[in-house]
């Protein structure tokens, strides 16, 4: 009885330890000012867009997915952030992109299957910049933490307004 109940003490103390170590879990690294935030951070939860249709229920207020967000995540929101990733241009102007795609990998989207909504980040960035795919590139600007809406549908939880490309 007395080595059954030490044996459970000892697991409890072991748990309590893990659970203290994962509390004091470094956060994200700064560099110059910036987060520097790798998709090991923000694709580190699992993420499912919630369910809606903007077409059956014009007026229902479309869900946000916050309750899968992890609180360390969302604080992240309105912060500057330097992220590195792989670049999917979505708008081009004069043969820049204002408008890509930050995505942890680029062989998802090649090959049909759709990444998780925490496995990119959208980036707007107005003066464009010259397209580089097939290799990582970083960028630097403030981070928007939240759901992500357009025409209705929910198209991702992470936005960055970039001031610049990184080295």
């Amino acid at each position: 009885m007395k080595s059954r109940f030490a044996a459970l003490l000892l697991l409890a103390c072991l748990f309590a330890a893990a659970a203290r170590a994962d509390d004091d879990a470094p956060g994200p690294a700064v560099a110059r000012g910036y987060l520097k935030l790798g998709f090991d951070k923000l694709a580190a939860f699992k993420f499912v867009a919630p369910t809606y249709d903007p077409v059956a229920d014009p007026r229902a207020a479309p869900p946000t997915g916050d309750d899968q967000i992890p609180a360390e995540v969302k604080a992240w929101n309105g912060k500057k952030a330097v992220i590195t990733g792989f670049m999917l241009p979505t708008a081009l102007k004069d043969g820049k992109a204002t408008e890509f795609l930050i995505m942890a990998n680029q062989m998802a989207c090649c090959f049909g299957t759709v990444p998780n909504m925490n496995e990119w980040v959208i980036v707007k960035m107005p003066a464009g910049v010259a397209v580089t795919q097939d290799v990582p590139i970083s960028f630097y600007g403030v981070l928007k933490v939240g759901a992500l809406y357009d025409n209705g549908y929910m198209t991702g939880i992470y936005e960055m307004d970039a001031e610049g490309l990184g080295d």
